[in-house]
């Protein structure tokens, strides 16, 4: 009898003690390239949620498939929600690549293979004329422009994709299966082409470690500052969340101007500023914006722009530092708008004449582009900007830009509400660069 009952208790209860054995998960998910910054390489980067060996097959376009392996490591992040999910984020650098060359990859191990993906190899050349996709703010709940920038990505419209800031909404949320989800969502762009970033306030929490432990961009810093080179383009990527997030570490503020200084002292040595003449940075928060929300840039006494003088030491600002070494063009995010300036300095206009304002400008030019979309919606403007702003959006969408030659540079804003019309547009012409550009 107490055989029969025990046997009746297990029946009952078999569904449940199945269900209780977790799922195994070797099969990669969450593909993204980032350039490592090095001529001829691409770092592959991907997710599994058991251990699994990190391998990626490749070869060139038209040859034999997979006739290439490289190997590289995994790293185990566990996010700090209340479950402590476990997952182990794998990065394979790939090195040698021919320029310009188009390359079908696949990455994973023999517990499992992703789909079949492809790049190009990033063209080495001074003269190489690369062309950007850029935005920020794009969450996975209401990602309006993704649907158009998967797109044109898969045309082969665009050689590199800048996020500026603000992924997921948020990464960390429901113990960090938002983040798994965006990633799950920007694969069809990102496992295509390089896409860099620079951390927003919307990755802060847990000390932006969503943000640090998902990305793989240059230099040893956890993705938060680093810079790059790229046809006649020097690119920096740099957090303004520094000046916002204290708790994080004060000296961050110092480590991050220092670092910015050394390269921006580099990028300007003769050498270097006759090969690469733009300067081009990216950081979430704009030093200047005519939203009607009272965020920083809204303010005269901007901390990114100006720095904080209510803690000690005092912190400096950016602007003076960027506008010192011929920072050429800055991007930005943070507001839900589009936003082009004048060029400007110290709150005031500097244009480059007044019918061509854009040519031979006499200070920096600000782009703002943080309407990709996101569960947010988009902001207003303040009715009344101030004289430096040049053209305005509310439209969710996405800017272009081309760095078409060492004294051209073209920028576009395209209107996701308009069906992909593009509404703004702007040649950047400097015949000289450098901080006695300005004079």
């Amino acid at each position: 009898m107490v055989t029969f009952l025990a046997a009746y208790v297990l029946l009952n209860f078999a569904p449940l003690l199945v269900l209780s054995v977790p799922p195994i998960w070797t099969q990669p998910e969450q593909v993204h390239l980032s350039y490592a910054g090095i001529p001829g390489s691409m770092v592959v980067t991907w997710t599994t949620f058991n251990k699994t060996d990190s391998m990626v097959e490749y070869g060139l376009q038209g040859g034999r498939l997979f006739e290439m392996s490289a190997k590289g490591d995994a790293t185990i992040f566990v996010d700090s929600g209340e479950e402590k999910r476990k997952m182990f984020i794998h990065r394979v650098t790939l090195t040698g690549l021919k320029p310009a060359a188009t390359y079908v990859y696949h990455c994973g191990s023999d517990e499992g293979w992703s789909d079949i993906f492809s790049f190009t190899a990033l063209n080495s050349s001074f003269s190489f004329s690369p062309r950007f996709a850029l935005y920020g703010d794009l969450g996975n709940e209401n990602p309006q422009s993704l649907a158009r920038l998967q797109k044109e990505t898969q045309l082969g419209m665009y050689d590199v994709i800048l996020h500026i800031g603000d992924f997921a909404y948020d990464m960390h949320e429901d113990n960090a299966r938002i983040g798994d989800e965006f990633m799950r969502q920007i694969q069809s762009i990102a496992a295509y082409v390089p896409y860099m970033t620079c951390p927003g306030n919307h990755e802060a929490t847990y000390n932006f470690s969503n943000y640090r432990n998902r990305f793989s961009m240059p230099g040893q810093t956890e993705s938060l500052w680093y810079s790059w080179n790229l046809g006649s383009a020097h690119i920096i990527s740099f957090s303004t969340e520094v000046y916002f997030y204290l708790e994080y570490g004060m000296d961050l503020i110092f480590k991050q101007y220092n670092w910015l200084k050394d390269d921006l002292e580099e990028a300007n040595k003769p050498e270097n500023r006759a090969k690469r003449p733009w300067i081009i940075t990216m950081g979430h928060r704009p030093m200047y914006c005519s939203d009607d929300d009272q965020d920083d840039c809204t303010k005269y006494d901007s901390w990114v722009r100006v720095g904080r003088t209510d803690i000690k030491p005092p912190a400096p600002g950016l602007e003076d530092l960027f506008y010192q070494y011929g920072v050429d063009l800055e991007l930005w995010a943070h507001e839900h708008t589009y936003e082009r300036l004048w060029p400007v300095y110290g709150d005031k206009v500097y244009n480059g004449s007044k019918e061509q304002p854009y040519v031979n400008p006499k200070a920096p030019v600000h782009i703002i582009t943080g309407s990709a979309g996101c569960r947010e919606r988009t902001d207003r403007f303040n009715p009344n900007p101030k004289e430096w702003s040049a053209f305005r959006s509310t439209d969710y969408g996405y800017s272009r830009m081309q760095v078409v030659n060492a004294t051209h540079i073209y920028l576009e804003q395209v209107s996701d509400d308009q069906y992909g019309k593009v509404i703004d547009s702007t040649w950047v012409v400097k015949e000289k660069h450098g901080f006695s550009s300005w004079l």
